[in-house]
């Protein structure tokens, strides 16, 4: 039996719920954002129209790190801690999608109890599905819309770090580094590429018999940056130690990221990071809608599933399968 669809509200209704601090039009906004329904593409561009003008107002952070750093305890603790200094805090936490079926767990909310009944913190789960980069396909709207219902610090926790967990960068004003302690060799345990674009590192579960190992990763990952060439802003990203279990360096952490917002807002680079960060979600947003168009193109739907099963067993190579399909697409076009 499938759910029953509540029904559209006007972009005007939504918006308005949204600027009200209203967090069940706020989630019905963001899922408005998330559908792939052509009718709701096409409310939501109107409904972001209409709020964008009340965006921009917070501290945006991406946190990342390797599976089993603690990036769910950590981000409970740490969002705990900031709305214990009065301010509003939105968690846009995404979960990894099974590429069988395509299903997601979305239990950051059960990971994150204390948080989620905090009445100045919002959680919102969402499933990365096909989007790579760690992120969903609606991360950037979910923020904008976070802004606009008054959230003054938003988190966004990815899936874990990999080769392409590198878009949430494109979107945050800072990128906090989890990493672990005493697993091996440290400076193995990341790509370079990662370390290279994150803003501060944090050696997690620095507590019990483990502190002298975390400092000793501290240390191994400072002399690392320097060997890294200057970052744009001309900020040298600090290594610091915590322990969410404890509480411990989340003061120090926080205290780091306004330190960076300061010195970044000073150089000029905060506000020139996000007009490049506005014009990266753009040409996103256009590969996106060149993709659906080609996708669902008669010319292109018409071949397309027997040029894959041919593909499948080896009838056809995939690259002559895809200028046959971008052939019949161009010569479709011109007529």
């Amino acid at each position: 039996m499938s759910p029953i669809r509540r029904p559209r509200l006007s972009a005007a209704a939504y918006a308005e719920g949204v600027l009200a601090g209203d967090r069940l039009l706020l989630s019905r906004a963001i899922t408005l954002a998330e559908s792939s329904l052509p009718d709701d593409q096409a409310l939501a561009r109107q409904v972001m129209d209409q709020i964008l003008p009340h965006t921009g107002r917070s501290i945006r952070l991406g946190i990342t790190g390797v599976p089993g750093v603690g990036k769910s305890t950590f981000i409970e603790r740490f969002g705990t801690y900031i709305t214990g200094l009065g301010k509003k805090v939105a968690v846009l936490a995404i979960d990894p999608s099974s590429q069988r079926s395509g299903g997601s767990i979305l239990g950051d909310k059960t990971r994150m109890e204390q948080l989620s009944h905090n009445p100045l913190a919002y959680i919102r789960p969402s499933a990365a599905g096909s989007a790579l980069g760690g992120v969903a396909a609606r991360t950037r709207e979910a923020l904008l819309l976070c802004e606009a219902a008054g959230f003054e610090v938003i988190l966004i926790e990815t899936v874990g770090v990999g080769q392409s967990e590198t878009a949430v960068r494109n979107m945050v004003d800072f990128f906090l580094l989890l990493m672990l302690a005493g697993a091996g060799d440290e400076l193995q345990g990341i790509k370079k590429g990662i370390m290279e674009m994150a803003d501060g590192l944090a050696i997690t579960k620095a507590d019990g018999a483990n502190k002298g190992a975390a400092r000793q990763a501290q240390a191994a990952y400072k002399n690392a940056l320097h060997l890294f060439p200057p970052t744009a802003s001309g900020w040298i990203p600090p290594v610091l130690t915590c322990s969410a279990q404890e509480g411990n360096g989340l003061e120090a952490i926080w205290e780091m990221i306004e330190k960076y917002e300061r010195h970044s807002r000073q150089k000029g680079y905060f506000e020139h990071q996000r007009r490049q960060q506005n014009l990266a979600w753009m040409h996103s947003a256009l590969k996106d809608q060149l993709k659906q168009y080609f996708y669902s193109h008669p010319a292109v739907a018409g071949q397309r599933q027997r040029l894959e099963e041919e593909v499948k067993e080896g009838q056809t190579g995939a690259l002559g399968a895809a200028h046959q399909l971008f052939s019949l697409f161009r010569e479709s076009m011109r007529d």
